[in-house]
């Protein structure tokens, strides 16, 4: 120990509260979770907590609640948040999913699930919620007040040590099926009284969750082993008889996280898809319930609201909300940032018994307050607290420069918000590869940032729509040479023949759509079988004047992502000209190659990389 350091910096040299903690993992969400400020985005929470109130009260029978963020706003610690605070209120059952294994066996996973989560201890140690069940169905049927921990530790084994295996059947049949008569399936109900024996209860569980037991074990609990191959079929009944069975004493609430994946199913259903029809389903046939589902803005408008009969999926996924919308998270502000750490550094202090200079120690409010003022994520904001958890003297610059800080959290105010694009790009690649119009989007909005500006010896004056063509999506007016060119562009990705043959068509009509130049954007070559379309593109190429521009992944994939921000930026809490700032400090647009093929002069491009015979064969991807 090096003796000039005080017990509180030697802590501070030694221990990180925030390293390894940036991400929320699953037994986080179960057992011991973030240190939380229950201020940040509270009306989401508070919109859970009085959803399960009505519920529980019975002035509503089933809510739905959807949350939407982008990625690393916290909808994870929201969750969390839940969580505890219904582990310690003691009158709901949890159950919460975000794997997603097998998306044509959803129904036998969350099975599966349903199981695992009730397997979690509930509101007292070392207790499960099936067991709570358990003791809800017997203290209801005898009309006794025994807690779980008095069934599980005292009763339950005097009993057996009197009636052996008896001892459930006799519950069962005596006591809580004539008290249930709305139980249509016996077996589920003696399995969960099962779950109080020390014995069983690990049987009892296993065979909840649809899964075979050993014909011996199966014989003693008198439980009947499955039968029929349909598991998936099956298991749904099975979890709406156990949703409805828990309802009677404690709402479940059933959350569904982790939905932005690009896993398909057999019919070509998204995660999202397929959790939000399965939600649906449970909405129509189970009572008593709280569905609370967490996804990125895309994944609801691009996913979930394009499913077929999607009105009837929207309206139970956000029955709590009139205006039909997700509950959307905030980016944190001053006040937040302020919060979160003291939070933080509070457990931390009080865990190692140990009182700092002032509680935000460290750091410094102001410089806290600073990071604040670029509006970070959560997970942003942890990540700087992890690199900067160190005694002022190691701290360059600090505290004042704060703005120095700023850029470890994020260089620009919108880049936290595009590296979550460019990732949801990553995972949805193929989908937006052949969205013609989106492409095409985001091609013109980045040409409209370079307005002004010459590149590759061309002039911007003006990016303006064409009138009177499905086909062309825009054009470029400039100046090169001291002459106009009017550049028309058109985006066509589909492998329809006849579609690149049209469009060509269209892009070669120079005089009707007002434009010196054609260029097609496109990924992949023409069909030796179409051709008008070859015939047209020697027209444009060789005759024209006119270019094919080669559209790579790693080229239109930043203007994609820089597009998504800005539609998105109220959202975010970013303006359009913090938007445009980034454009600009990035240089997204000046340097992009796309750009800068699209404006370059046509007789000065090398061809033998996209052209054999001179006409559009192959074009590499």
């Amino acid at each position: 120990m090096n003796k000039s350091q005080s017990p509180i910096e030697e802590l501070i040299s030694n221990k990180n509260p925030f390293a390894g903690n940036i991400v929320v993992k699953t037994p986080q969400i179960w057992d011991q979770g973030f240190p939380d400020a229950p201020t940040i985005n509270a009306h989401a929470s508070d919109a859970v907590f009085e959803a399960i109130t009505q519920v529980h009260q019975k002035q509503r029978q089933t809510v739905g609640i959807t949350i939407t963020a982008e990625k690393g706003l916290g909808k994870s610690h929201l969750i969390s948040r839940v969580r505890h605070r219904l582990k310690a209120e003691g009158n709901t059952l949890f159950v919460y999913i975000s794997k997603y294994d097998n998306l044509n066996q959803i129904k036998y996973q969350f099975l599966e699930t349903i199981a695992s989560s009730l397997r979690a201890f509930g509101s007292s140690p070392g207790v499960m919620q099936w067991q709570e069940l358990a003791a809800a169905l017997i203290n209801e049927a005898k009309e006794w007040h025994y807690t779980p921990q008095q069934y599980k530790d005292t009763l339950f084994p005097a009993w057996w040590k009197k009636y052996s295996q008896e001892t459930v059947e006799q519950l069962a049949n005596r006591a809580v099926l004539p008290s249930n008569p709305h139980i249509n399936n016996p077996y589920i109900l003696k399995a969960i009284l099962w779950t109080l024996s020390a014995d069983y209860g690990i049987y009892a569980t296993h065979w909840l969750s649809g899964k075979e037991l050993a014909q011996e074990t199966a014989e003693l609990m008198r439980l009947p082993n499955p039968t029929r191959e349909d598991k998936e079929a099956e298991a749904l009944g099975t979890v709406r008889q156990i949703l409805n069975i828990t309802s009677n004493y404690k709402v479940p609430v059933i959350c569904f996280d982790e939905l932005d994946t690009t896993d398909i199913d057999n019919n070509g259903f998204t995660t999202a898809q397929v959790v939000a029809n399965l939600a649906k389903d449970l909405y129509n046939n189970v009572k008593g319930c709280v569905f609370l589902l967490a996804m990125y803005p895309e994944t609801w408008r691009d996913q979930v609201k394009t499913l077929p009969q999607a009105e009837a999926v929207i309206d139970r996924l956000v029955s709590e909300n009139a205006k039909r919308e997700p509950i959307t998270l905030n980016y944190l502000n001053s006040d937040d940032v302020v919060a979160i750490v003291s939070r933080w550094l509070q457990e931390f202090y009080q865990e190692h018994q140990q009182t700092p200079p002032h509680p935000l120690y460290p750091y410094e409010e102001s410089q806290l307050r600073e990071l604040g003022k670029q509006k970070p994520t959560v997970r942003g904001l942890l990540r700087w607290c992890t690199e900067n958890f160190k005694l002022p003297e190691q701290l360059e610059s600090y505290p004042e420069q704060p703005e120095s800080h700023s850029e470890q959290l994020e260089s620009h105010p919108a880049e936290d918000a595009y590296q979550q694009k460019l990732a949801y790009l990553d995972k949805n690649s193929d989908y937006y590869w052949n969205e013609k119009h989106f492409i095409a989007a985001a091609l013109k909005f980045n040409f409209e940032t370079l307005v002004g500006e010459t590149v590759e010896g061309v002039t911007l004056k003006k990016i303006a729509e064409i009138e009177g063509s499905a086909y062309l999506d825009f054009k470029i007016i400039g100046e090169e040479n001291n002459e106009t060119v009017k550049i028309g562009v058109a985006v066509f990705q589909k492998a329809n023949g006849a579609g690149v043959g049209t469009t060509l068509k269209h892009l070669v009509n120079y005089q009707k759509y007002d434009i010196t130049r054609g260029c097609l954007v496109r990924s992949d070559g023409i069909s030796p079988n179409a051709k008008r379309a070859k015939d047209n593109a020697d027209k444009l190429l060789t005759t024209q004047g006119g270019e094919w521009v080669l559209l790579r992944e790693e080229d239109i994939k930043p203007l994609l992502a820089i597009l998504m921000v800005n539609n998105d930026h109220q959202k975010q809490g970013l303006t359009p000209e913090q938007v445009q700032d980034f454009i600009v400090t990035k240089k997204l647009a000046l340097e992009n190659h796309l750009l800068r093929d699209i404006l370059s002069d046509p007789s000065q491009q090398e061809r033998s990389e996209m052209f054999g015979d001179g006409l559009p064969i192959s074009v590499p991807g």
